[in-house]
């Protein structure tokens, strides 16, 4: 069957933008990342950029003033406090080279066997030396690679700032190549939305958070190298199964077997209730019960986004599980061949 002029138009038209597309990605692949984190960054700051606009009534003077704060909040803070970190690892490093690990294994467990004592020795051995040799590592790829990661940063600012003053234009356009209906468009979008306050604020700020309120304790209590122990609870807040307690607890036995009865018990009080209670207190405030996502998919998604995307996957990979379980429920509910225009 012969091909008309306007198939042949139609088939050109849709070769340039497949091809254009493909260039665009290979353009923005090395930056892609850094692109979803200004988006991502935008999103969770954006009631801030509000509060700013009500009062400056300008975009722009309300999107500058948005992206300094957060830029004052996060790297003013990390710029002082790596060097200290790198030091404090340091100083871990040696400090488990010449602990009596095995000696203070017995002393808990005198009544154990050998064989016990050798276990468990040498997961806590091996616990430590990967937690240390990859914050290391961490940090010697953060300062080796210092030019490029600056170039990210830029590409992070910039996208933050146009994402929060030009939003409107942006899910305008967005909207515009969407093939739902509105009403359906509408639904889909505010699922979304749950999902994205779910995770970023009900799991990683909450989390972050924690951790940084147990990282207050450690140093209230005077716990050697906190600051790399503060970074370990962040982590351990953030992860479904852990919590602040993976890093409180033993901090609490370590006050306890050191003779410091009274310390472990009031810095186990804290944790417990200060603490651990935290999450309860605030993440209804901040995400609605009807949006939550399963533990189970956040956790899948932090492992498999840690690996996939490195410390940004810790977000991405939940994000990107419970997008598509929002549309795996519509298809399965039947209701995901009414989301497309029937003209």
């Amino acid at each position: 069957m012969a091909v008309t002029n306007k198939e042949m138009r139609r088939l050109f038209v849709l070769s340039l933008i497949l091809i254009l597309l493909s260039l665009a990605f290979i353009i923005l692949k090395p930056i892609l990342i850094s692109i979803i984190i200004g988006l991502i960054f935008a999103y969770s700051f954006n009631p801030i950029y509000k509060r700013f606009f009500k009062i400056f009534k300008e975009k722009n003077t309300a999107s500058i003033t948005t992206v300094m704060l957060v830029f004052l909040i996060f790297f003013i803070p990390l710029w002082f406090l790596t060097p200290i970190l790198i030091q404090q690892t340091f100083d871990l490093f040696d400090f488990v080279q010449n602990l009596n690990i095995r000696g203070f294994i017995e002393s808990v467990f005198p009544t154990a066997t050998d064989s016990f004592h050798q276990d468990i020795y040498s997961v806590v051995i091996n616990f430590i030396g990967t937690v240390t040799s990859t914050i290391l590592s961490s940090l010697t790829d953060l300062l080796l690679g210092l030019p490029n990661r600056l170039l990210h940063l830029t590409t992070v600012i910039f996208v933050f700032f146009f994402a929060l003053r030009d939003q409107e234009k942006l899910k305008n356009y967005v909207s515009g190549l969407s093939p739902f209906r509105k009403d359906k468009e509408k639904i889909l979008i505010n699922q979304f939305k749950g999902m994205t306050s779910a995770i970023i604020y009900g799991t990683i700020f909450v989390g972050v958070l924690q951790g940084i309120l147990t990282g207050v304790g450690l140093f209230i209590f005077g716990i050697p190298r906190a600051l790399v122990f503060t970074i370990i609870a962040i982590f351990a807040s953030i992860i479904p199964v852990l919590g602040p307690w993976a890093v409180w607890m033993p901090t609490s036995a370590y006050l306890f077997f050191s003779g410091n009865t009274a310390a472990a018990i009031a810095f186990t009080i804290y944790g417990a209730i200060v603490v651990s209670s935290f999450d309860n207190l605030l993440r209804p405030y901040l995400v609605s019960k009807k949006t939550g996502t399963s533990s189970a998919i956040i956790l899948v998604g932090m492992i498999g986004g840690l690996i996939v995307f490195g410390i940004i996957g810790l977000i991405l990979g939940p994000l990107i599980l419970s997008y598509l379980l929002v549309l795996l429920t519509a298809y399965k509910d039947r209701t995901i061949s009414d989301l497309f225009h029937t003209d």
